[in-house]
């Protein structure tokens, strides 16, 4: 039994748990590297239905559920979900992507398009697709601008590309793609009719909108390429402005009575990127929202998108309503020693959809209801990884070589003891991005075959304030490479691992610090394997500013110089320089349809590898993209990832 504090009041609330049957071996690979048995879920606006997406007989489906009783289901094999939330009580949004080669009129050769499909809680409603049968408007999403109730009638926001009419004939004209400056869009859900309330940018510039809780445009950010930017009112009158050569600066919320706006830009005399506000009305000036506060993210209001909350660097939660802030950090404290997601939310604050996971839970889904004092579990992700077969997973604290205090999280194999143990550094991608302490289905595959896995928060990571992820600012292949080295002997130190058993595993930004590792680096690591990884820092910046349109083209080469360094310093940290140098066997892995770091990257590592007469291997995920988003090409990694890992460094 656990117990959550709701309304000021005690309520017991019975938690639905696993069987815990302790396996006498490992669960197969299969377990860890499949797309996971129960992937999302979403809660209707009162609470009393809720959208889920669960397997059935080895199928995924998509479910619409009201208590215990199923009100629709809907096949989603194959399909690539980004998300879901429930538009009104009765229609659910299914937004997914799908990787998609394009012309030579583009500045890339492929591209991921996102599609927003309407699914109906009744089931003799077919799913319609947003923008599928709309004349002028290209049918893939841009980016969504919440949703809205206008004169009891379901308004979703999307911005999406315009097209432009040619003229066949007398009788007939064709629609034909103009250019990659997106519009803003209010779509009817129950008619799908798009009513186009923003224009695009001019050609050279960037825009992007607030929509207020009427449904119409309350604020435009505009920007060029050198970096001016402003911020201008329904009546166009401009309220904030500045310049930032790195385009470092974009809109958040509107202000918690809608009668503000809240915007990121920098602030110059502290070095840092925070949160400002500004009156929408343009009466007074710009200032800091909450000085005191480094404040990383924002909440808001779904149905009006005012601000209603944030974080904080160091995870504490600050919400408008004490109340509703006490009931959250209730819900969360139902779930004690494990790591609590609030993943969605009625709209009385009454009812939440929490996703758990960590020592002795590989991630499981509750309905929490504060009324009721109940949380019913809806969901595991991996049914088949039991309870005892989860590895213990803790945060470890050590020093970098330069005295920078750092902590990474540290997975153990179940039931052996942390001593001398063979181990995996498993450095996350980003690189700015963060890993806590959660079961991590990469981890514990490694943590299920005898190994210690460690993921180090380098420098440059998020998990502190913005002065440490500045840190990381030009140290590619430098301190944020040693940072993980340092962690791997903080372990050695502590008895925990043996250093001469140790190999090197990462994706994206960690697949190129695999690649540093037994490159740049020398003699500490048995095997590295790379997936989706850089490997070429300029070849890097040249596809990234290809792929940049003319109004950020500029912008995101100067983003790059701050955050990779000189170009001029690139070959010495590029392990595609440096092929002749590694000093351990290589695994390249890569998906076909990766738009975030292209095949290419690969390509020319394995080319250069088998120049220098290295030992190497190359698996290709044939169409799969960066975020191993389909089960068989994940299960495909994930195999080939450990077997060269158990090769070159066995656990026994």
């Amino acid at each position: 039994m656990k117990y959550l504090r709701a309304f000021c009041a005690p309520l017991a609330i019975a938690v639905a748990a696993v069987p815990s049957t302790v396996l006498a071996e490992a669960p197969p690979l299969s377990a860890y590297g499949e797309l996971p048995q129960f992937q999302t879920a979403a809660l209707s606006p009162s609470g009393k239905r809720h959208a889920m997406i669960a397997e059935r007989d080895g199928v995924p489906m998509l479910y619409l559920v009201e208590g215990k009783r199923a009100l629709s289901m809907l096949p989603v094999k194959d399909i690539k979900v980004r998300g879901l939330r429930w538009l009104n009580e009765d229609t659910v949004e299914l937004y997914t992507s799908n990787s998609d080669t394009l012309s030579n009129k583009f500045t890339t050769a492929k591209t991921e398009f996102f599609s927003a499909h309407l699914v109906s809680a009744d089931p003799k409603v077919a799913t319609r697709q947003v923008f599928d049968k709309q004349k002028g408007i290209f049918n893939a999403i841009f980016d969504t601008y919440g949703v809205r109730t206008v004169d009891g009638r379901t308004y979703a926001y999307y911005s999406a590309f315009e097209l432009k009419p040619i003229k066949v004939n007398s009788h007939m004209r064709e629609w034909a793609f103009d250019h990659s400056r997106p519009a803003l869009f209010a779509v009817d859900v129950e008619t799908l009719d798009a009513k186009r309330i923003a224009v695009a940018a001019s050609e050279g510039e960037a825009r992007d909108w607030l929509v207020d809780a009427n449904g119409e445009v309350a604020a435009t950010w505009r920007i060029d390429g050198q970096g001016k930017w402003d911020i201008r009112n329904a009546a166009g009158l401009i309220i904030a402005e500045g310049m930032n050569p790195l385009g470092q600066t974009s809109l958040s919320a509107l202000g918690p009575q809608g009668r503000t706006v809240l915007y990121w830009a920098e602030d110059a005399a502290h070095q840092e990127t925070v949160l400002w506000h500004v009156p929408l009305d343009g009466s007074g000036p710009a200032s800091r929202f909450e000085p005191e506060s480094d404040i990383v993210s924002i909440y808001t209001d779904p149905a009006t998108g005012h601000y209603s909350g944030h974080r904080t660097a160091s995870g504490k939660r600050v919400m408008l309503n004490e109340a509703i802030g006490q009931r959250i950090a209730n819900v969360h404290g139902a779930f004690p020693n494990l790591n609590s997601t609030v993943e969605d939310v009625s709209g009385d604050y009454a009812t939440y959809l929490v996703r758990t996971d960590g020592n002795k839970d590989s991630g499981t889904w509750y309905k929490v209801d504060l009324r009721a004092g109940a949380a019913d579990a809806i969901g595991y992700e991996r049914l088949p990884i039991k309870p005892a077969d989860v590895g213990p997973i803790s945060t470890f604290e050590y020093k970098a070589s330069d005295g920078l205090d750092l902590d990474g999280v540290l997975t153990l194999p179940p039931g052996v003891e942390a001593k001398n143990l063979p181990v995996v550094m498993l450095p996350h991608g980003g690189p700015h991005s963060r890993d806590v302490e959660g079961f991590d289905w990469w981890a514990q595959a490694f943590a299920s075959r005898g190994y210690a896995v460690f993921q180090p928060n380098f420098r440059g990571s998020t998990n502190r304030d913005e002065a440490f992820k500045r840190a990381g600012y030009g140290q590619w292949g430098r301190k944020m490479q040693t940072d993980v080295s340092d962690g791997l002997a903080a372990l050695a130190k502590a008895g925990i691992v043996d250093p001469d058993r140790a190999c090197i595993v990462g994706a994206s930004y960690g697949g190129y610090a695999a690649l540093a590792g037994v490159t740049i680096e020398q003699g500490k690591y048995r095997c590295a394997v790379a997936v989706a990884p850089v490997t070429d820092l300029k070849l890097l910046r040249r596809l990234d500013i290809g792929a940049a349109d003319q109004t950020s083209d500029g912008m995101m080469g100067r983003r790059l110089e701050m955050t990779l360094g000189p170009r001029s310093e690139l070959d010495a940290v590029s392990p595609l320089r440096l092929a002749s140098r590694a000093d351990a066997p290589i695994m390249l892995i890569h998906g076909r349809d990766d738009v975030v770091v292209e095949y290419l990257h690969s390509q020319k590592m394995a080319d250069a590898l088998k120049d220098a007469n290295k030992p190497f291997e190359f698996v290709e995920l044939s169409e799969e993209d960066h975020w191993l988003s389909k089960g068989p090409t994940r299960l495909q990694m994930l195999t080939n990832a450990v077997g060269f890992v158990q090769k070159y460094n066995p656990a026994n």
